[in-house]
């Protein structure tokens, strides 16, 4: 039961036995440190890390000796493929008032960024929906009682040119409507089926590529491994189109777009935290997005075009959030990354 909440953990957790060999090792564990619980599990505290740190070394000998908890934080760990800074924490399991067990925290930096920053995102998502939601309440109720005089005039009219004002008051009461229903986005929850995420992303490709310019190449790198998920096709390929559209209109000549699967785990959510989702990433080589844009850019109404209505990524990210993913954004001159997280598992843990 144990191990089994510990597997949720973002956390990466070790735990030595009193030789200093390594007992258990969790799924965050073996992501930070790239070995697989079959082959690492078994090895000593010495040859695990002997290149990556060895003061973590020194730091368990001496927590086993003295019976003492250690701390300390932005340590560097070392490896071929990508050095990390964690925050360390060795903890002495006792038993009889002698040291048993070692248990080893390693929490990545850049992870504990990353889960204040998806926070972030979500609160920042619900308090924007709020807001709009209330100023869209505030206007709907004048304007349809605008529009309800307008019509009301136009019977009581009898000249035609009159009648072609009020038949604007009321086209335009109208439209201002529709454009607030957008913005306030979907209202229908989604109707979930078992669904392979890449033939909700093949559809969007059909669709832009023929919308496209010859000049615009759309390449796909799936991961067919990936499991069905829970989700409402038509919800995710406009979520994706909105995304797809705008990686479009950013390229200039010679566009090249990149739809990217692969599964993920481990990820905090909205204070959720999913051991298993699938990440989407769309790759364009655009201009990129400007720094003081970043933030904003899932607001309503924010658009770096001239012609653009800023709705479309608002829409995408309400349409994911409400299959409880989130999309985030990296974006440099050439490379722009939207990358969409969806759970594919509904046991969760807050």
């Amino acid at each position: 039961m144990h191990k089994k909440i510990l597997e949720y953990l973002n956390e990466a957790i070790l735990l030595f036995n009193q030789k200093l060999t390594l007992t258990y090792i969790n799924s965050a564990g073996e992501a930070l440190l790239a070995e697989s619980a079959k082959h690492i599990i078994g090895r000593s505290a010495k040859e695990i890390f002997k290149r990556s740190n060895p003061s973590v070394l020194a730091h368990l000998k001496q927590c086993l000796q003295n019976n003492e908890a250690f701390v300390d934080r932005e340590v560097t760990l070392d490896n071929p493929k990508k050095s990390r800074v964690v925050h360390l924490s060795i903890t002495p399991l006792l038993a009889d008032k002698m040291c048993d067990k070692i248990l080893v925290e390693l929490q990545p930096l850049d992870q504990h960024l990353k889960i204040t920053k998806e926070e972030q995102l979500v609160e920042q998502y619900h308090i924007s929906r709020m807001l709009i939601r209330g100023l869209a309440h505030e206007i709907k109720n004048p304007l349809g009682g605008l529009r309800g005089a307008a019509q009301l005039l136009d019977l009581e009219l009898d000249d035609e040119e009159l009648k072609e004002y009020t038949q604007i008051i009321i086209a335009e009461a109208d439209r201002l409507k529709e454009l607030i229903d957008k913005i306030l986005g979907p209202n229908k929850p989604p109707q979930k089926k078992s669904l392979n995420i890449h033939q909700a992303l093949e559809r969007v490709r059909q669709l832009v590529m023929a919308e496209a310019t010859e000049n615009t190449e759309i390449e796909s790198d799936y991961d067919p491994s990936i499991p069905l998920l829970q989700a409402d096709k038509n919800q995710l390929i406009q979520a994706f189109l909105n995304i797809v559209r705008n990686a479009v209109q950013a390229c200039e000549e010679n566009g090249k777009i990149i739809l990217k699967t692969r599964v993920h785990r481990n990820m905090t959510i909205g204070r959720k935290h999913y051991k298993l989702l699938v990440k989407v990433d769309i790759i364009d080589n655009g201009m990129g997005i400007k720094e003081n844009m970043l933030g904003q850019i899932f607001y309503p109404m924010i658009t770096g075009r001239p012609e653009g209505t800023g709705l479309g990524l608002s829409i995408s990210q309400s349409l994911i959030n409400q299959h409880h993913g989130v999309i985030e954004c990296c974006s440099e001159p050439n490379k722009t990354i939207f990358s969409v997280y969806l759970p594919l598992e509904c046991d969760d843990v807050g």
